[in-house]
């Protein structure tokens, strides 16, 4: 299919407002996409995903059979945003940040809004990422989420809504610049032409973030990059941002407590680390405060951290406010903590747990999507209009079973981007994950972020390890 004959359908489509008709802040690129043709399009989608690939620009799958390590699909025609759209989408996600913080920040010590009856105590208290460790801690500036990917969604009228929020390690950053450093290389004609705002500035901002955190006093901090290893899905992210940086990139191993300081091991001997941008979940820490068998994080790394003589980004914590029933109550907090009307609306959600809820989840399933509270990644999840009745009973013992664990919410008809598929332009449906960095003065939110797309036709899971690719993302500057 030609772009010519490209029919939005019945979808909201991101650069076509009907066959043969751009959105007003798309019709540059129609015309260039165009005037270049599919099969040098074809060529230059080709050449990316080698470039992507040399790059080493990969991930992996734990549970593929044919081999971890794999490319991210890369489709070369990017998703635009307007200026004024994306300055209500700043604004939005920043409110929103801001209300996570104040809500981890009490829950972690007043707990006022459990005690003013605005969320129930119990869905707290079994939230998987809450942690009584973490119970009386005060991290610098009393920010607890610096690193934050907002997953957002458009639905068949245009409107943005907030899928879920990821504050514990949101990941996905490295491939929205890298996507840009190939498109830039690959067209470079097209960004003299459209007023693309610039996003490779990323790692300063980031750096800046994490630098704020160390004690005032010290003139050279040091900061470090924590990771699982090499076998982690985001170990080439990891190795990215810290090389952008230029910070070192530590395992568990190459730290060490002495003398109630976190120190890292270098040829030179022990060196003080002051802060520690951490890709390890919560409860690979510190095998004396959490899972005492884990090998990835460092032994009595949380007492120091209690101690005020390290900082940790994000805050260990910080996971309960990914739990999809907790998401559910994030409008709540925005009006409770803010006085403020959110900015940005949640995807209407069920909860199992009330008895009401979770009646009608149980006699609709086959029109809703059923997720578990704490999975990621497309698992654990119910597409109830494309499953068999028998995965719709499956899902339905599971609600019963263990209702606190999962949530529901109405199929949205996901937002579509014309895609190259097998030589032929055709639509497919996509989300957006912005990044937020939370400096305390300030709150920063990156230019665009990570567009995923699902590249099977009709699929609405558009996660990479469910066959998801990635565009990019330009958000224009007028």
């Amino acid at each position: 299919m030609q772009l010519e004959a490209y029919d939005p359908e019945e979808f909201y489509d991101e650069l076509f407002v009907a066959q043969g008709k751009p959105r007003s802040q798309a019709e540059s690129l129609i015309k260039w996409i165009q005037k270049l043709g599919i099969e040098q399009l074809e060529q230059h989608r080709q050449t990316a995903e080698i470039a992507l690939f040399k790059l080493g620009v990969t991930f992996n799958v734990y549970s593929d059979n044919q081999g971890v390590e794999r490319i991210f699909p890369f489709d070369i025609i990017p998703r635009i945003i307007a200026a004024e759209e994306w300055q209500q989408l700043e604004k939005g996600l920043k409110q929103r940040i801001e209300a996570l913080n104040l809500f981890l920040d009490d829950i972690y010590n007043e707990q006022l809004i459990i005690k003013d009856g605005k969320i129930p105590a119990e869905v707290i208290h079994t939230a998987s990422g809450f942690l009584k460790p973490c119970l009386g801690i005060k991290p610098p500036h009393g920010i607890w989420c610096h690193i934050t990917g907002t997953d957002l969604v458009r639905d068949r009228d245009g409107q943005w809504y907030v899928l879920e929020d990821n504050l514990r390690v949101p990941s996905g950053v490295s491939y929205v610049l890298e996507n840009r450093r190939v498109m830039k290389s690959t067209f470079p004609d097209i960004f003299h032409t459209m007023a693309v705002k610039a996003i490779d500035d990323y790692p300063s901002h980031l750096l800046e973030t994490l630098l704020n955190l160390a004690p005032p006093h010290l003139p050279e901090p040091t900061v470090v990059v924590l990771t699982p290893g090499i076998y982690n899905s985001a170990y080439y992210e990891h190795s990215f941002l810290a090389q952008q940086m230029g910070v070192e990139l530590v395992e568990g191993r190459d730290l060490i407590v002495v003398d109630g300081y976190l120190q890292m091991r270098t040829t030179k001997g022990l060196r003080r680390v002051d802060v520690v941008y951490r890709r390890v979940d919560d409860g690979f820490l510190d095998p004396k405060a959490f899972h005492p068998n884990s090998c990835l994080g460092v032994p009595g790394l949380m007492e120091v951290y209690h101690e005020g003589k390290v900082a940790l980004a994000n805050a260990p914590g910080t996971g309960v406010a990914d739990d999809k029933v907790v998401y559910a109550y994030v409008p709540e907090m925005i009006r409770y903590y803010l006085a403020e009307e959110p900015l940005l609306s949640n995807v209407p959600t069920y909860l199992c747990w009330r008895e009401q809820d979770r009646e009608y989840v149980l006699k609709n399933l086959d029109k809703l999507v059923v997720k578990a509270a704490n999975e990621a990644g497309g698992y654990g999840m119910l597409v109830g209009i494309d499953a068999t009745p028998a995965e719709r009973e499956e899902f339905a013992q599971k609600i019963i079973a263990q209702p606190r664990n999962y949530i529901a919410q109405p199929t949205l008809s996901l937002s579509r981007v014309p895609t190259l598929i097998d030589g032929e332009i055709q639509g497919r449906h996509v989300d957006l994950r912005p990044y937020i960095l939370h400096r305390g003065d300030e709150i920063y939110v990156h230019p665009g972020g990570l567009t995923r797309v699902a590249l099977k036709k009709g699929s609405l899971v558009v996660n990479s390890s469910q066959g998801g690719g990635s565009k990019d993302t330009w958000v224009l500057t007028g």
